[in-house]
């Protein structure tokens, strides 16, 4: 029997009575059919307040790199809270860090700690203005920055919106934000170098940097294609930009080295979240001294409360190590696993005739769900993933995933962990056989699109 959620339906009418909104964050009131409340998670699982248990691949929206509750990470945490859990001031784990961190990220000369990755991203856009003195920031359609003002001009306008395809818009999702902020961004379409040359030529000598995810996470998982980064690179050079890699979700999933490892480049700033703190507040702005070098002699203001707060220091310092150790094995292993889960959900989509197509580099990975009379092929940009996801239909099989007990983000993003097995795998596609026989019966069209 598929799950039930009264538990978690109760505490969310409850919440609605002191929370705003009910949540702490308002992208989690898109799971259906409530949000979860949960109890515990323990390597790869999770467990629900009604007891109902989960093979994860959320995994903390990617934070949980190390799986849920690591061991070693806890017991980390709970000997630093024995001797303080906050000094708003300096201790050695904040140099430990950092020099793991350059250790890994060879961009990584000097490094300033944060909470969150929002703020760093905030951070690096300051740094990189007062660097240049130019006004503006060039920023991908579709890319994620961060939830402030800045972070998310030209996210995800709806195609009404748009603009042109030599003009994306410079629209914020938010009502509230500083007007003023829309006019400091360039806005660019991703996977088309030509496109990047042609914007940069035409605020010649404006651009502050060039910010961008590595690979478009949080947008259909799209890779970069060949000469992107290359090309990204080469104009920064020549016109002087600072070259910005968010790595929030790429950071040390694609190894000790981040994507621009991985990938082949070398960035000036690096936005590092998630997996850096391996779940809990913690993120850090890497770069080389040159382009820190406004932070260092104090003409940029970079400062926090909690920025190197022992708690968090004490996890990352152990998750860092954790990737450290595993070498070469890291990120092969998990890219594996995740290729695995991608061609079984493939083989399950066509056995049952639902167009899910995965796409992403297995580690991290996106499943699309074709309109109908949609084209094949990869997704490579923000307006043709729009074009072609069928969201109201992925969402019907993404709730029919979860009532099996199995849990993707509901966007349409996995994240393969480092505690997930081949045998998590295999379970996930024995129940992912039972949610895609439901989600082929039950998808009617119009009717179901409703619900």
């Amino acid at each position: 029997m598929s799950y039930q959620f009264p538990k978690s339906q109760a505490l969310f009418e409850r919440a609605q009575k002191s929370i705003a909104a009910g949540v702490n964050s308002g992208i989690r009131k898109m799971e259906q059919p409530v949000p979860l409340y949960f109890e515990r998670g323990a390597g790869s699982r999770l467990w629900d307040v009604d007891g109902n248990e989960y093979i994860d691949f959320q995994i903390g929206q990617g934070a949980l790199l190390y799986g849920h509750a690591p061991r070693g990470m806890a017991d980390a945490i709970a000997a630093q809270a024995r001797l303080g859990t906050h000094w708003a001031a300096q201790s050695e784990l904040e140099i430990e860090v950092a020099e793991r961190l350059q250790r890994m990220i060879p961009s990584a000369e000097r490094v300033r700690l944060n909470n969150s990755a929002t703020e760093v991203v905030l951070s690096a856009l300051r740094l990189a203005r007062g660097h240049t003195g130019r006004p503006l920031v060039l920023k991908f359609e579709g890319h994620y920055h961060g939830w402030a003002d800045e972070g998310l001009v030209g996210f995800a306008p709806s195609p009404d919106k748009w603009g042109t395809d030599d003009a994306p818009t410079r629209l914020h999702p938010s009502q509230g934000v500083i007007p003023e902020v829309l006019e400091k961004f360039v806005v660019v379409r991703w996977n088309d170098p030509e496109h990047l040359r042609r914007r940069v030529a035409e605020f010649k000598g404006q651009i502050a940097a060039i910010i961008f995810e590595p690979v478009l996470c949080n947008t259909g998982c799209m890779e970069p294609v060949p000469g992107m980064a290359e090309t990204i690179r080469e104009l920064c050079d020549r016109e002087g930009m600072l070259m910005i890699a968010d790595e929030t979700i790429t950071g040390f999933r694609f190894g000790a080295g981040g994507a621009q490892k991985f990938f082949g480049f070398t960035p000036d700033l690096t936005v590092l979240g998630k997996a850096v703190g391996g779940g809990l507040p913690f993120a850090a702005l890497a770069g080389k001294e040159s382009a820190m070098s406004k932070i260092i002699k104090g003409e940029v203001v970079h400062a926090g409360t909690l920025n190197g707060n022992p708690l968090c220091l004490a996890a990352s310092k152990w998750c860092l190590d954790q990737v450290l150790s595993l070498g070469e094995r890291h990120p092969r292993e998990i890219i594996a696993l995740g290729h695995e889960l991608m061609t079984g959900l493939r083989a399950l989509a066509d056995r049952h005739g639902v167009p899910l197509r995965p796409q992403g580099p297995g580690l991290v990975f996106h499943t699309a769900m074709l309109k109908p009379g949609a084209a094949e092929g990869p997704v490579r940009d923000y307006r043709d993933y729009v074009r072609r996801h069928d969201a109201p239909r992925w969402a019907h099989l993404r709730r029919c995933l979860l009532e099996e007990g199995v849990r993707a983000i509901e966007r349409g993003l996995w994240f393969i962990s480092l505690a997930h097995t081949p045998a998590d795998v295999r379970e996930a596609l024995q129940r992912a056989e039972r949610a895609f026989g439901r989600h082929a019966a039950e998808f009617v069209g119009a009717d179901v699109r409703r619900l």
